[in-house]
């Protein structure tokens, strides 16, 4: 009895477990990320992904001149194989400001792109977890009337920092898992 009982938890606290979809530590080359900043529209933001042993860092400088506001950064389309996830747990490191991981279900450069909002706290190691419910599917920063986010077609991770958060950044990804 006791056994079946120790089993039944014990695949349960595994299930429970997410399971690794990208490490950065691990790094892919740094072409497969790149920067989609403010200046597609008029603005100077710049921002880029550099690849260190702690992980992938997204960092730069957020201008509000000319219109702008807004930079980020996208991986390259392909599979995850992601299907059934239920959330996204992303171990990072930040400086205080307010991000948002974003994620697409086609190849298109614009597009929906649905994103969920994360805090970050300066300078410490944290594992922030995205139900995917949290994620709000917009276009050009704006919340659209979309279908729900399917995990099965997801192609494209992104970074984002923006909400008027003037200055430089910068955001540390050691990984990014998903839970099922």
């Amino acid at each position: 009895m006791w056994a079946v009982l120790l089993a039944v938890a014990m695949s349960a606290a595994f299930a429970a477990e997410p399971r690794p979809v990208l490490d950065f530590r691990d790094p892919p080359p740094a072409a497969a990320w790149a920067a989609v900043d403010d200046r597609v529209m008029g603005g100077v933001s710049a921002s880029r992904a550099e690849f260190a042993p702690e992980g992938l860092i997204f960092r730069g400088t957020v201008s509000l001149d000319q219109g702008g506001g807004f930079a980020s950064i996208r991986a390259q389309p392909r599979e995850y194989g992601l299907a059934g996830a239920t959330a996204f747990v992303l171990r990072v490191q930040g400086d205080g400001r307010n991000y948002k991981f974003g994620v697409r279900t086609d190849d298109a450069f614009d597009g929906v792109q649905y994103q969920a909002r994360f805090a970050t706290t300066p300078g410490a190691w944290i594992d922030v977890e995205l139900p995917l419910a949290a994620f709000q599917p917009t276009f050009r920063g704006r919340t659209v009337d979309a279908p729900a986010l399917d995990p099965a077609r997801i192609k494209v991770f992104g970074l984002l920092i923006a909400e008027r958060q003037a200055g430089p950044f910068r955001l540390v990804v050691e990984s990014i898992q998903a839970r099922f």
